[in-house]
Protein backbone atom coordinates (compact mmCIF):
# COMPACT_ATOMS: atom_id res chain seq x y z
CA UNK A 1 0.00 0.00 0.00
CA UNK A 2 1.24 3.20 -0.90
CA UNK A 3 1.63 6.22 1.62
CA UNK A 4 1.67 9.91 0.54
CA UNK A 5 4.54 11.71 2.08
CA UNK A 6 2.97 15.40 1.84
CA UNK A 7 0.90 14.96 5.21
CA UNK A 8 4.19 14.71 7.04
CA UNK A 9 6.08 16.81 5.31
CA UNK A 10 3.80 20.11 6.36
CA UNK A 11 3.30 18.09 9.66
CA UNK A 12 6.78 18.69 10.32
CA UNK A 13 6.39 22.28 8.63
CA UNK A 14 3.50 23.00 11.10
CA UNK A 15 5.97 21.69 13.82
CA UNK A 16 9.15 23.64 12.89
CA UNK A 17 6.91 27.13 13.17
CA UNK A 18 5.56 26.43 16.26
CA UNK A 19 8.88 25.24 17.68
CA UNK A 20 10.48 28.78 16.41
CA UNK A 21 7.81 31.06 17.28
CA UNK A 22 8.11 29.36 21.06
CA UNK A 23 11.85 30.08 21.15
CA UNK A 24 11.81 33.79 20.06
CA UNK A 25 8.65 33.85 22.81
CA UNK A 26 11.15 34.73 25.57
CA UNK A 27 12.95 37.55 23.78
CA UNK A 28 9.69 39.44 22.27
CA UNK A 29 8.07 39.33 25.65
CA UNK A 30 11.34 40.81 27.21
CA UNK A 31 11.03 43.72 23.89
CA UNK A 32 7.52 44.26 25.20
CA UNK A 33 8.60 44.57 29.36
CA UNK A 34 11.18 46.95 28.01
CA UNK A 35 8.52 48.89 25.95
CA UNK A 36 6.01 49.14 28.36
CA UNK A 37 9.28 50.72 31.08
CA UNK A 38 9.91 53.19 28.22
CA UNK A 39 6.18 54.29 27.38
CA UNK A 40 5.88 54.49 31.44
CA UNK A 41 8.70 56.39 31.48
CA UNK A 42 7.41 58.81 28.80
CA UNK A 43 3.73 59.06 30.45
CA UNK A 44 5.57 60.30 33.38
CA UNK A 45 6.98 63.78 31.52
CA UNK A 46 4.51 64.47 29.11
CA UNK A 47 2.99 67.83 29.97
CA UNK A 48 0.09 68.90 31.55
CA UNK A 49 -2.24 71.57 31.73
CA UNK A 50 0.39 73.65 34.01
CA UNK A 51 2.58 76.93 34.02
CA UNK A 52 5.22 77.27 36.18
CA UNK A 53 6.96 80.96 37.10
CA UNK A 54 10.45 81.71 39.07
CA UNK A 55 9.98 85.39 40.48
CA UNK A 56 13.12 85.92 40.90
CA UNK A 57 12.26 89.91 40.42
CA UNK A 58 11.34 92.90 43.19
CA UNK A 59 10.35 95.40 40.61
CA UNK A 60 6.87 95.95 40.74
CA UNK A 61 6.46 96.03 36.95
CA UNK A 62 7.49 93.20 36.45
CA UNK A 63 6.02 91.17 39.55
CA UNK A 64 2.79 92.67 38.22
CA UNK A 65 3.44 90.36 34.71
CA UNK A 66 4.04 87.46 36.55
CA UNK A 67 0.81 87.80 38.70
CA UNK A 68 -1.17 88.49 35.18
CA UNK A 69 -0.22 85.59 33.59
CA UNK A 70 -0.50 83.59 36.90
CA UNK A 71 -3.92 84.21 37.13
CA UNK A 72 -5.14 84.72 33.85
CA UNK A 73 -3.56 80.87 33.67
CA UNK A 74 -5.39 80.05 36.71
CA UNK A 75 -8.60 81.50 35.31
CA UNK A 76 -7.73 79.19 32.19
CA UNK A 77 -8.38 76.30 34.18
CA UNK A 78 -4.57 75.26 34.07
CA UNK A 79 -2.24 74.68 37.44
CA UNK A 80 0.10 77.52 38.34
CA UNK A 81 2.96 77.57 40.67
CA UNK A 82 5.31 80.48 41.30
CA UNK A 83 8.55 79.76 42.97
CA UNK A 84 9.60 83.27 44.57
CA UNK A 85 13.49 83.31 45.03
CA UNK A 86 16.23 85.99 46.12
CA UNK A 87 14.36 89.74 45.48
CA UNK A 88 11.36 87.39 44.41
CA UNK A 89 10.95 87.01 48.11
CA UNK A 90 10.26 90.89 48.91
CA UNK A 91 7.14 90.35 47.25
CA UNK A 92 5.75 87.98 50.13
CA UNK A 93 7.09 89.89 53.14
CA UNK A 94 4.83 91.72 55.13
CA UNK A 95 7.62 92.69 57.71
CA UNK A 96 10.80 93.10 58.39
CA UNK A 97 12.38 91.47 61.68
CA UNK A 98 16.30 92.96 62.35
CA UNK A 99 16.52 90.95 65.43
CA UNK A 100 18.88 87.67 65.44
CA UNK A 101 20.27 88.55 61.76
CA UNK A 102 23.84 89.12 60.90
CA UNK A 103 25.33 92.40 60.08
CA UNK A 104 25.19 91.91 56.01
CA UNK A 105 21.40 90.24 56.55
CA UNK A 106 20.25 93.30 58.30
CA UNK A 107 21.89 95.66 55.53
CA UNK A 108 20.17 94.03 53.15
CA UNK A 109 16.77 93.77 54.77
CA UNK A 110 16.74 97.49 55.56
CA UNK A 111 17.77 98.22 51.98
CA UNK A 112 15.18 96.03 50.27
CA UNK A 113 11.72 96.64 50.24
CA UNK A 114 9.53 95.41 53.48
CA UNK A 115 6.62 94.43 51.25
CA UNK A 116 4.68 94.22 48.17
CA UNK A 117 3.44 97.64 49.14
CA UNK A 118 7.38 99.22 48.97
CA UNK A 119 8.44 97.57 45.44
CA UNK A 120 10.38 99.75 43.04
CA UNK A 121 9.76 99.96 39.20
CA UNK A 122 12.51 98.67 37.14
CA UNK A 123 12.84 101.81 35.19
CA UNK A 124 12.05 105.43 36.37
CA UNK A 125 11.77 104.51 39.66
CA UNK A 126 12.86 108.08 40.86
CA UNK A 127 13.21 107.35 44.72
CA UNK A 128 9.90 105.87 44.59
CA UNK A 129 8.02 108.80 42.52
CA UNK A 130 7.74 105.98 39.49
CA UNK A 131 6.11 103.68 41.15
CA UNK A 132 3.86 105.43 42.98
CA UNK A 133 2.70 106.56 39.58
CA UNK A 134 2.34 103.55 37.89
CA UNK A 135 -0.11 102.30 40.89
CA UNK A 136 -2.18 105.71 40.39
CA UNK A 137 -2.29 105.03 36.57
CA UNK A 138 -3.80 101.20 37.63
CA UNK A 139 -6.36 102.63 39.61
CA UNK A 140 -7.45 105.31 37.04
CA UNK A 141 -7.36 102.61 34.50
CA UNK A 142 -9.07 100.34 37.03
CA UNK A 143 -6.18 97.68 37.32
CA UNK A 144 -6.16 95.42 40.17
CA UNK A 145 -3.15 96.10 42.51
CA UNK A 146 -0.67 94.02 42.80
CA UNK A 147 -1.90 93.36 46.54
CA UNK A 148 -5.21 92.31 44.66
CA UNK A 149 -3.35 90.15 41.98
CA UNK A 150 -2.31 88.30 45.37
CA UNK A 151 -5.42 88.06 46.55
CA UNK A 152 -6.94 86.52 43.35
CA UNK A 153 -4.01 84.21 42.69
CA UNK A 154 -4.43 83.05 46.30
CA UNK A 155 -8.31 82.44 45.57
CA UNK A 156 -7.70 80.49 42.62
CA UNK A 157 -5.44 78.27 44.01
CA UNK A 158 -1.93 79.55 42.75
CA UNK A 159 0.56 77.82 44.45
CA UNK A 160 3.01 80.02 45.99
CA UNK A 161 6.12 78.81 47.13
CA UNK A 162 9.17 80.90 48.91
CA UNK A 163 12.86 79.32 47.94
CA UNK A 164 14.17 78.12 51.23
CA UNK A 165 17.90 78.49 50.24
CA UNK A 166 17.49 82.22 49.38
CA UNK A 167 15.40 82.79 52.59
CA UNK A 168 18.31 81.44 54.58
CA UNK A 169 21.24 83.22 53.06
CA UNK A 170 19.03 86.79 53.23
CA UNK A 171 17.68 85.83 56.78
CA UNK A 172 14.60 86.12 56.42
CA UNK A 173 12.45 84.37 58.74
CA UNK A 174 9.35 82.61 58.40
CA UNK A 175 7.56 85.13 60.51
CA UNK A 176 8.37 88.00 57.93
CA UNK A 177 6.56 86.08 55.17
CA UNK A 178 2.66 86.20 54.73
CA UNK A 179 0.97 83.70 55.91
CA UNK A 180 0.07 79.98 54.36
CA UNK A 181 2.56 79.81 51.82
CA UNK A 182 5.02 76.91 50.87
CA UNK A 183 8.68 77.25 51.43
CA UNK A 184 10.43 74.57 49.07
CA UNK A 185 14.12 73.95 47.45
CA UNK A 186 14.96 74.17 43.22
CA UNK A 187 13.34 70.53 43.31
CA UNK A 188 10.27 71.32 44.04
CA UNK A 189 10.19 73.69 41.06
CA UNK A 190 11.73 71.70 38.75
CA UNK A 191 8.99 69.40 39.76
CA UNK A 192 6.22 71.18 38.76
CA UNK A 193 8.36 72.54 35.52
CA UNK A 194 8.62 68.95 34.15
CA UNK A 195 5.13 68.55 34.02
CA UNK A 196 4.10 72.52 32.88
CA UNK A 197 3.55 73.19 29.07
CA UNK A 198 4.92 76.89 30.29
CA UNK A 199 8.21 77.40 32.34
CA UNK A 200 8.74 81.49 32.56
CA UNK A 201 11.67 83.39 34.72
CA UNK A 202 11.01 86.74 35.12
Amino acid sequence: MEHSTIPDTRERSLEDRVRGVEERLPALEERLAALQERLAGIDERTAEDRVALVVFSGDLDRVLAAFVIATGAAAMGQQVSMFFTFWGLSVLKKSTDLQGKSFFQKAMAVMSPGSSESLPVSKMNYFGVGAKMLRTMMKQRNVTSLEGMIALARELGVRMIACEMSRDVMGIKPSELQDGLECGGVATFLADSLKSRTSLFI
